[in-house]
């Protein structure tokens, strides 16, 4: 693929200008010519973001700075650390904040893109798009990357290990840490240190993570009642799994449900 104009050739505003992203990007020293060009001419388009870890060439350019973002989800730690006034979303598909707009990593890219040609062409031609990219369902903004049952699960013979393999099977039980400190067969605080030294969360997350994917996955292929999906889930309420998707979905149920459903 090469391009068709050059960074001296390309001196004029455009409607839409995405940066791509790449594996090497995130350790990449800044390109000053690349940087250069995004904060004159990649702010006068009527649009602007990245794709998976073109979000470190914004971030270099000084254009991420108080500004809501993602990434894919491997690079976004590294992502928030190196630009600590950005507001990176660990967990979203793609992220819109005024004009600019950025996607996780690769197909999550196709995500964005449809939505932007059904922003500016309409829906219709945003599906007949989805369907010659045998795309099956367009994936919105708000949803997750990925599930936290895919944070690594540790040697089941470790007190780590025990607990999520306990958590994973049992989740309707209550979990205090106490709770998981006696599963692990170490102390409250001994357990409390190995989740967050081991996997960057707190007990209380972990635990609230796998509630909640378990309910997303409910509401996604079923329609069992809210308040079933909340006591199955090991939510105390329905009001407490509501709490707990506007907090770190910024959906209720019914509106993820509403969004997502796909039986």
């Amino acid at each position: 693929m090469v391009a068709d104009l050059s960074f001296d050739q390309a001196d004029r505003a455009f409607h839409t200008v995405l940066v791509a992203g790449g594996p090497h990007l995130p350790a990449s020293p800044p390109d000053d010519a690349l940087s250069a060009w995004l904060r004159r001419w990649g702010v006068a388009a009527q649009r602007y973001g990245s794709i998976c870890t073109g979000a470190f060439a914004l971030g270099h350019a000084g254009l991420l700075d108080g500004r809501t973002v993602t990434t894919h989800w491997i690079c976004s730690k590294q992502l928030a650390t190196q630009f600590p006034a950005a507001r990176v979303e660990h967990d979203r598909i793609y992220s819109r904040d005024d004009r600019l707009v950025t996607s996780a990593g690769v197909t999550a890219g196709i995500d964005l893109s449809l939505s932007l040609v059904g922003e500016d062409h309409g829906p219709a031609l945003s599906l007949a798009c989805a369907k010659a990219l045998v795309v099956v369902a367009q994936r919105q903004g708000g949803q997750s990357q990925f599930s936290p049952l895919l944070i690594s699960v540790r040697d089941p013979e470790t007190p780590l290990g025990k607990v999520q393999t306990y958590v994973m099977e049992h989740i309707r039980e209550a979990f205090p840490v106490e709770r998981l400190a006696d599963i692990g067969g170490v102390s409250p605080r001994s357990i409390a240190r190995l989740f967050v030294s081991e996997l960057s969360v707190t007990p209380h997350e972990f635990v609230e993570g796998v509630r909640l994917d378990q309910a997303r996955k409910l509401l996604e292929s079923t329609e069992v009642a809210l308040k079933t999906i909340a006591f199955d889930c090991g939510f105390s309420s329905p009001d407490q799994m509501r709490s707990a998707f506007q907090r770190r979905l910024n959906v209720t149920p019914q509106q993820y449900r509403g969004s997502f459903r796909t039986a």
